[in-house]
């Protein structure tokens, strides 16, 4: 194995360090205004900024009322960032989301086509209940969730940036839902369960209700500055052993690898995509910042596994006969992975 290691050539060190320490400060004041507003729930709110600043994007799954729509609408106040939701049901067309070529005449009384936005032309994207749509009108998102691009027409829209979705589905309902498939799956980079609340927070978050308190958040960031942030991001030092161990525990969700357990070549038919170690080493960049560190550890890759591979594999049918927890299956695997091996 070589001794290089993914970083910028020339990097300055002590510039590096006081970027890392910059990107903590904003990363926890950013995190801690929000929880003004969002009871509990930190690892979504801590998944949900860092997809954020990862460019790339989250669904959530949970039942309703644990506050999905209100961390996205206080990400748009804290962030400063525009926010728009679309309600996903069956009758829902792709026209409705990405917008539509209507016909207009000038005072000449000459027709032209021209295209109306549709509300995917924002900063920050609530895609509610996203798995209510047909395939036809989720696949709309697709192109956007990859490339930050709407083309109709032939002609190609570039939204502003940065561009963020969020999408929710509810894992109770299944009459009138549509899966989504694969290839929309592996656009999220990360796929987060949001856990129902404490008794203690259940408590807080009725208090609040019942005495209707109004809770003011400050904007602490905006477009420009998001951007300038997510330029950091790309100098974090990335070793030859940690860019291997990302890369092993991808290959440890695949069932024909030589590091997969037991399990995973028992219950599943197929493992997480290339993308999944790309997202691995994204997101640990992420975390190493908000530690405060220029260079990932093995616990940086680590942290997300769960989040970032288990929408990405899938189980066969033993798998689901048995209804095996995926999440737990990828817990074992980065458990039982060693962090370094001979090539």
């Amino acid at each position: 194995m070589t001794n290089s290691a993914i970083s910028p050539a020339g990097a300055d060190t002590e510039q590096l360090l006081a970027e890392a320490k910059d990107f903590q400060q904003t990363f926890q004041q950013t995190r801690e205004e929000i929880g003004k507003l969002i009871v509990g729930q930190e690892r979504v709110v801590e998944a949900a900024l860092t997809a954020m600043f990862c460019g790339g994007n989250l669904l959530l799954e949970g039942v309703p009322g644990l506050g999905k729509t209100e961390l996205i609408k206080a990400m748009s106040q804290v962030l400063d960032l525009e926010f728009r939701r679309i309600q996903f049901t069956p009758d829902l067309m792709p026209a409705d989301i990405v917008g539509t070529n209507i016909m207009q005449s000038d005072e000449h009384g000459r027709y032209a086509l021209e295209f109306r936005k549709g509300p995917i032309f924002t900063q920050l994207l609530l895609a509610d209940e996203i798995n209510r749509a047909t395939p036809k009108t989720q696949s709309a998102l697709l192109e956007t969730m990859q490339e930050g691009t709407v083309t109709t027409g032939g002609v190609v829209h570039h939204l502003e940036q940065p561009f963020f979705v969020m999408a929710t589905q509810n894992p109770l309902e299944q009459e009138g839902t549509y899966p989504l498939p694969e290839a929309q799956l592996d656009r999220f980079l990360f796929k987060v369960d949001v856990p129902f609340v404490t008794r203690q927070e259940l408590n807080e978050i009725v208090t609040r209700t019942i005495l209707k308190q109004k809770v003011d958040l400050q904007k602490l960031l905006n477009g420009p500055r998001i951007m300038q942030l997510r330029e950091v991001l790309n100098k974090v030092v990335v070793a030859d052993p940690i860019r291997d161990y990302a890369c092993r525990l991808v290959l440890s969700t695949h069932p024909e690898t030589e590091f997969a357990s037991d399990g995973i070549k028992q219950f599943v038919r197929w493992g997480a995509s290339p993308r999944a170690a790309q997202a691995l080493i994204r997101a640990g960049r992420v975390r190493a910042l908000s530690q405060g560190r220029a260079h990932i550890a093995f616990e940086d890759i680590r942290h997300f596994a769960r989040e970032v591979l288990k929408h990405r594999t899938l189980l066969n049918y033993d798998g689901q006969a048995e209804n095996v927890d995926v999440g737990k299956l990828i817990d074992e695997c980065a458990i039982r992975l060693p962090e370094q091996v001979a090539k």
